[in-house]
């Protein structure tokens, strides 16, 4: 018997409307789908997100939604900021499940495993596909929180061989408060997991584009609870950071820290840890775990946009044309894009992919907190005549 045929299994749309009950109503109309089963969104911050919930429990009143507020979306239309996407899921090819996780810091084994059963039972009642290499997790977290490592690491150790990736949530660079959404409520110091089960052919993945340079700073004073460096090579962080860089510390700013990150080296692979802000006492926070005593590479971006290209080609072969990509692309990455110029050039690469996501303040990628990378999962179109 041959595979049935579902038309648009998974369906994107976007509103740039401010008015909440209008954004709501576009996004309803572009994902009818009388087999619509869940919908992922991601909003700007701007949005009155109180409003906006209700807006979107009323044009979804039987509709399962998760989401999170971003630092700028990846749309149908490509880089967008101050809108609301979101991905529809046909019900018969996806069955999904939606934990939450309240207590971050505080998050045990035994509540993780006890909620990863429960999103894996969810999934096997709806029979859509087995739970065995047909399912990959997604994490929404605060991006504000700075409890990423400790959640991604205890969820990691669950997960066995489920894939996981996802984003922390940002506020169009506000870093005044970032949330996510469970339940028709937006939430802070909080995270969502999201467990996605399909016949679908699938890839999760991260990617960056920089190269390792000779300079090493040592983290000499820090705090890691609010992920603070104080000195670097027992210097003050700031005027050290400046040094190596050749800059005046008073020009520092988010160009700086996107054209000049530094990464911890960990085996053969580097992983970037990307600045947030200079303090007034010349501290450096940074949206990665730090720590006393860890070495930081300088690093150099080559060119984003071949590297973005190399991993999708690479994928592509494997699955064939994307029926979707789901996208958390450090906010970093953009602005790099802007002040090279590429932005345009990017923003059509995301479009001709079918990436919608959104601009993140970290992205996560099997148990690791990474910055300045893109990581997501590539759905592939050609199984099961789709």
């Amino acid at each position: 018997m041959n595979a049935p045929l579902f038309k648009d299994p998974i369906r994107s749309a976007m509103s740039s409307s401010r008015d909440p009950a209008c954004a709501a109503t576009e996004l309803a109309a572009q994902l009818c789908n009388p087999d619509l089963g869940f919908v992922l969104f991601f909003c700007s911050a701007e949005y009155d997100l109180e409003a906006l919930s209700s807006s979107l429990t009323a044009v979804f009143p039987d509709i399962r939604l998760a989401g999170c507020t971003t630092a700028g979306e990846l749309t149908p239309r490509g880089y967008d900021q101050g809108t609301v996407t979101a991905i529809g899921f046909d019900r018969n090819l996806f069955s999904i499940e939606v934990g939450l996780v309240e207590a971050l810091d505080s998050f045990s084994l035994t509540e993780a495993q006890l909620l990863v059963d429960r999103l894996l039972v969810g999934c096997r009642e709806q029979r859509v596909a087995p739970i065995k290499g047909h399912t990959f997790a997604l994490t929404l977290l605060d991006g504000l929180s700075s409890q990423e490592e400790l959640v991604l690491l205890t969820l990691d150790s669950v997960l066995g061989s489920i894939p996981h990736f996802g984003g922390s949530a940002g506020d169009d660079i506000h870093l005044t408060g970032t949330h996510v959404y469970y339940q028709g409520q937006f939430r802070t110091r909080a995270a969502v997991v999201i467990m996605i089960n399909t016949p679908l052919d699938f890839e999760v993945f991260t990617t960056h584009h920089m190269r390792s340079l000779e300079q090493k700073l040592v983290v000499t004073r820090a705090d890691p609870s609010t992920r603070t460096v104080y000195e670097l090579n027992a210097e003050p962080a700031a005027l050290e950071y400046a040094r190596q860089l050749g800059v005046a510390p008073d020009k520092l700013d988010y160009r700086v820290f996107a054209l000049n990150p530094m990464a911890v080296r960990i085996g053969q692979d580097y992983y970037v840890r990307s600045i947030q802000k200079v303090n007034a006492d010349l501290s450096l926070t940074f949206y990665c775990a730090v720590e006393n005593g860890i070495v930081l590479t300088a690093m150099q971006p080559d060119a984003m946009l071949p590297n973005l290209a190399r991993r999708f080609e690479s994928i592509e072969q494997t699955l064939g044309e994307p029926l979707i990509t789901i996208g958390c692309d450090c906010f970093l990455r953009r602005l790099e894009a802007e002040y090279t110029g590429r932005t345009r050039e990017t923003s059509d690469f995301l479009v001709e992919h079918n990436v919608v996501g959104f601009n993140t303040y970290g992205e996560q990628f099997d148990g690791m907190h990474l910055n300045q990378t893109f990581t997501g999962v590539v759905i592939g179109r050609a199984a099961h005549g789709v």
